[in-house]
């Protein structure tokens, strides 16, 4: 999952008071457990504990193998926001030394050369657009069970 950096932000406020890319990251992990996926539309997700609420889409990706994204990755010099999702791995560094340090086989892969950023994993890619409080429909549908998902119209 890559972030918005208004989604950033608010992540930030609402649940990691810090702004270290290593604590966002492990802070909406740690929320993505407890939660319950909610499918509003084919591209459209939203992740809800029942308090708080991470609406995300679906990004575009390719299915590669790890020698094919080291090629894609080689040529990038700059630093890139690396997120392996698998692994549950994310820094701000050159691209060839993060892709190299991951295990063989066959990854969803995403550059956005503009954002600066990479994804890694074997589920398809999602943008979080805004972490926000809860709505009412969504507080209603949850029962406490991260393992029921629930279709929202």
């Amino acid at each position: 999952m890559l972030l918005t950096r208004h989604a950033e932000g608010r992540l930030v406020k609402r649940l990691a008071k810090r702004r270290r890319l290593e604590k966002v990251y492990s802070m909406l992990w740690d929320f993505l457990e407890r939660s319950r996926r909610i499918e509003v539309s084919e591209k459209v997700f939203i992740f809800t504990d029942g308090r708080k609420s991470l609406v995300c889409v679906k990004l575009p990706c390719e299915r590669l193998s790890l020698e094919e994204i080291k090629n894609a990755a080689s040529g990038l010099q700059d630093k890139y926001r690396c997120v392996f999702w698998d692994g549950r791995a994310v820094r701000e560094t050159v691209p060839k030394k993060f892709v190299d340090g991951l295990l063989p086989g066959e990854y969803c892969f995403y550059l956005n050369r503009e954002k600066r950023s990479l994804y890694v994993g074997s589920e398809e890619p999602l943008l979080a657009i805004t972490f926000r409080p809860a709505k009412r429909g969504e507080r209603e549908k949850f029962d406490g069970n991260p393992e029921r998902q629930q279709s929202c119209s």
